[in-house]
């Protein structure tokens, strides 16, 4: 019997970088958690301890830093170009994988107007890139997490199979609620990505809002579906929508009906665990699998 070093990797995770473009009296503030890894010939290291082919962490903490320096742009944009500069360091390192989150800020009112230099963070939505650079490819996975959706109506759940452990009474009118974490992988490693970005989140909210759900899976099915037809550079979406049950309380020890159809105004109560959680890829047939640039990205089927 023989015992070898398997697949492995190292890197510097989340590096918070936060930049400020002073350039004009309208500041721009672009807030990012990096996480950079790499992949190559490091075996010495594992089985000898010899670092000779190494590059520190902190080395990649500060390559992180000093890029930043030069301006970001999109988290696509910083993620290729660190990954890009990471895997063509050292001949021993065959690939980087570079994992972005973005914080969205917003200016702050004042007087009815945005102010230059004053800013919120609004709810819990990240948006996240992956880039990893595997020898001569490339590949882009960008996506969100914690876009929270609720829709009042518009959502049934009836026809499953029932056991003895089956109380859950069906329903053809309930709310629906998810918080969605979807990640989506390009052809391309050259598009306008903040554009292609806004357009793939815009027809994810519209196909939550406007298709009526007989399970919150054919609803991920559908949003996954429309992304793929709107934008032909979208190879595959992942996605995983936990389930927000939200059940009807009974008022009856206090007097008061709270049923549909007859009440106008419905009090429901939120139960945030355990909850269903649904996880599924939607896929075009004819473009090839590339899981390659998936490893290391948890969460998804």
């Amino acid at each position: 019997m023989a015992i070898v070093l398997g697949p492995n990797q190292y890197g510097k995770a989340e590096v918070r970088v936060v930049a400020v473009d002073r350039s004009s009296p309208r500041h721009e503030l672009v807030d990012l958690n990096v996480s950079t890894a790499l992949r190559g010939d490091f075996t010495a290291a594992h089985t000898e301890g010899d670092n000779a082919h190494v590059l520190t962490t902190d080395a990649q903490k500060n390559t992180v830093l000093a890029f930043a320096r030069d301006g970001v742009g999109s988290p696509e944009a910083f993620g290729l170009r660190l990954a890009r500069h990471l895997a063509g360091s050292y001949d021993w390192i065959t690939g980087a994988r570079v994992a972005v989150e973005s914080y969205g800020w917003e200016r702050i009112a004042v007087g009815g107007q945005p102010h230059e230099h004053a800013f919120r963070r609004p709810g819990g939505e990240v948006r996240t890139a992956v880039v990893t650079a595997d020898r001569d490819d490339l590949h882009v996975l960008a996506g969100l997490t914690d876009l929270v959706v609720l829709k009042t109506t518009g959502s049934e759940f009836w026809g499953y199979p029932r056991d003895r452990y089956t109380t859950l009474p069906e329903t053809r009118d309930r709310v629906l609620a998810t918080a969605v974490t979807a990640r989506w992988r390009y052809t391309s490693a050259d598009l306008d990505w903040s554009d292609v970005y806004d357009g793939v989140r815009t027809t994810l909210l519209e196909t939550f809002a406007a298709t009526h759900s007989l399970a919150l899976q054919q609803t991920l099915y559908a949003m996954g579906e429309a992304v793929l037809e709107r934008f032909p550079d979208v190879a595959e979406v992942r996605m995983s929508m936990p389930n927000r049950h939200h059940f009807l309380q009974d008022l009856s020890a206090y007097g008061l009906s709270n049923t549909p159809g007859v009440d106008d105004t419905l009090v429901y109560h939120a139960d945030d665990r355990p909850y269903g959680l649904i996880e599924g890829a939607v896929l075009r047939d004819d473009v090839p699998p590339a899981e390659v640039a998936w490893l290391g990205t948890p969460g998804f089927c």
